[in-house]
C-alpha cells in the first residue's frame, strides 16, 4: 500500500486522507513547558558561575593595585577600589595589614545569600615573605 499510514487517523483530517499531527504537537509543547524550569534554572547557574569568576579576577587586580599603592606609599584600600569598578565597590571589604591587601568581593547575584556564600578573596603581598 502505498502512502499507508502506521497509525490509524481518526476525524476531520481521516475523511479528507491527511494525517493527524496535533496530538503529537500537544505532546511536543507540554514536553516543553516541562524542560524549560530545568533550562532555566540551568542558565541561571551558568551566569551565577560566570559572575563568580569575574569577581575573582577583579578582587585578583584590586589587590594587586591596593599592593601597589601600599609600596609607592599610598592608601591600599583606595588603590584597591579604585580598580574596582562601580557596582563592585559596595561588594567589596579590604584588608589591609603588614604589607598584605586582601580583597574579599561578593559576585553580585538574585539572592543575597548566594552571594555571600560565593564570596572569593584574594590577597597580595609588598615585600619579601
Amino acid at each position: 500500500m502505498t502512502g499507508a499510514l502506521a497509525h490509524p487517523v481518526s476525524g476531520p483530517a481521516a475523511a479528507e486522507g491527511q494525517p493527524c499531527l496535533g496530538g503529537e504537537r500537544a505532546q511536543a509543547s507540554v514536553e516543553l513547558l516541562g524542560a524549560l524550569p530545568a533550562l532555566l534554572l540551568l542558565g541561571l547557574v551558568l551566569l551565577q558561575l560566570l559572575s563568580v569568576g569575574y569577581s575573582a579576577a577583579l578582587a585578583g587586580g584590586a589587590a594587586e593595585a591596593g599592593a601597589l599603592a601600599l609600596a609607592g606609599g599610598d592608601d591600599a584600600g583606595a588603590g584597591a577600589r579604585r580598580a574596582l569598578p562601580g557596582w563592585a565597590r559596595d561588594q567589596t571589604e579590604i584588608d589591609v595589614a603588614d604589607g598584605r591587601v586582601s580583597v574579599l568581593l561578593r559576585p553580585p547575584s538574585v539572592l543575597a545569600l548566594v552571594s555571600r556564600e560565593l564570596a572569593v578573596e584574594s590577597v597580595a603581598r609588598v615585600g619579601g615573605g
